[in-house]
Parts: C-alpha cells; structure tokens; sequence
C-alpha cells in the first residue's frame, strides 16, 4: 500500500518533525513537502523524535501538481466546510477508502498551511474533502495533531489483522493522467467553438470538480480520450494536422 502525507507551505519546520513522528507511530513512511519555509531544518530533526529517517526520504516539491502527480485518489484536508462540490467525509469515514484505493495504486492526504489550510485552487486538486470534527468553540488543530489523527484512522483501517477492503478493479487514473484529460478537453472545446457560459471563466474549473467527484479509473480515462480524439478526427479538414497531446495510451496500462 502507498499513503503519502503532503505538507502544503509549511511555515514552522518543528510541525513538518511532528508529523513525521505522528506517521512514524502510525506506520505510514512518504511524506512529501510543498515549498517548505524552511527544510532541512534543525527544529525539525528535533521535533521528529526518532523518525529521522522519513525526514531524510522526505520529496520537496515547487508545485502541489508535482507531489501528487502519480495519485489516483487526493484527500483534501480542511477545518473548515466550504461551499466547494466536494464529497466531505470524516477521517474514520474515508480511511477504509483511502485504503482501498492505496491497495491498487498511490494515495495523498494533503494539509494545507497552518494559518489558512488548503486554498480553493489547492482543494481544486482532491477528490475527496476531509474534516475533522471539533468542539465548535474552538476547532482549530495544530497541523501535526491534525496529521496525527488521519494516520490513527489509517492505522486502524491497516493494522496487522484488520479486515482489508478489497483492491480496486481498475485503478483510478493518476494526476498525470488528469493533467492530460483536461487539457485534451480544453483543445476539444476550442475546436468546435464551445464558448464558455459560465460568467466567470469558470467552466474548465466546474469541469474539474465534475471529474475529481467522479473519481475516472484508467479504462474510463481511456474511453473518455479515445471519444475526444475521435471528436477531433470529425472535425479536422482534410490535409490539415492539428498538434496533438499524447495518446491516452501514452504511459498507461490498459486494464481489462
């Protein structure tokens, strides 16, 4: 199984070391950082009490695209429920999912800063958000503490002799994959002149939150390219070429 915790512009580097050591009780071992304040850092050594070594195999990232770039299933963690079309679980809710996904290919759970959480271009990555419930007088949770209860509900969802859920049939398509859908759709949709409607410039966005609710597995990813490019061959005039994006077969398995 692959879970991976990423840390979105942490600013204390003593949380990036408190949560490495909250991961390292719960047997979780990948943990990637997105532009990091300050990383390496001695504070969190300090505060990581042990877990050195996921400190030292921990990925650095410039871009949160890149982090979860090989993720099928993105968890957006958030402290606050926001008007966004996104499923909003508990932990305990989403950790027998997060498992199960993880059973056939890579996983993220994503904490944003410690001041503001995750942005809505952030959120706009994830599949799935996920709050943990508080006492609503006071519900906000050191980023370290918050890490530290997803990784117990993951712990108990995994733990030598819990019921495993079955692995996946097909495995969800990665962000790369994603990546690539979306900007066949935006060539598609200028193709054919579709103009967007929506008053904002928002049409690509909504069309994203569209596909992270649906959660595309790699034989829908190849259906859905294949109707594109096959959209794209009807409206191509004879003699003309028009620059393609890569195949959506490129770097794919196909899945029975």
């Amino acid at each position: 199984m692959s879970i991976r915790i990423v840390l979105v512009e942490t600013r204390h580097p003593g949380n990036i070391g408190a949560a490495a050591r909250a991961m390292k009780n719960m047997g979780l071992q990948e943990l990637h950082l997105v532009r990091p304040r300050s990383f390496p850092d001695p504070e969190a050594s300090a505060r990581a009490s042990g877990a050195d070594d996921l400190l030292e195999t921990a990925q650095v990232h410039e871009h949160l695209e890149d982090a979860i770039a090989a993720c099928g299933l993105v968890v957006g963690s958030s402290a606050r429920q926001r008007y966004l079309s996104l499923n909003l679980l508990e932990p305990r809710e989403c950790a027998a999912r997060i498992v199960q996904a993880s059973r056939s290919g890579k996983v993220a759970i994503v904490f944003g800063t410690e001041r503001t959480g995750l942005t809505n271009a952030e959120l706009a990555h994830c599949n799935l958000l996920a709050t943990i419930p508080t006492d609503s007088r006071y519900s906000s949770l050191n980023l370290a503490m918050a890490v530290q209860v997803f990784a117990y509900e993951l712990w108990l969802a995994m733990r030598p002799g819990a019921p495993l859920p079955a692995p996946l049939e097909v495995p969800l398509a990665t962000g790369v994959e994603m990546t690539r859908l979306y900007k066949h759709i935006e060539q598609v949709l200028e193709q054919v002149e579709f103009r967007d409607r929506t008053g904002g410039g928002y049409l690509m966005a909504r069309i994203r939150r569209l596909f992270n609710r649906a959660q595309v597995d790699q034989n829908e990813m190849n259906i859905l390219r294949g109707i594109l490019t096959a959209v794209q061959s009807k409206r191509r005039p004879a003699g003309n070429t028009v620059e393609s994006l890569p195949s959506q077969d490129d770097g794919m398995e196909k899945s029975s």
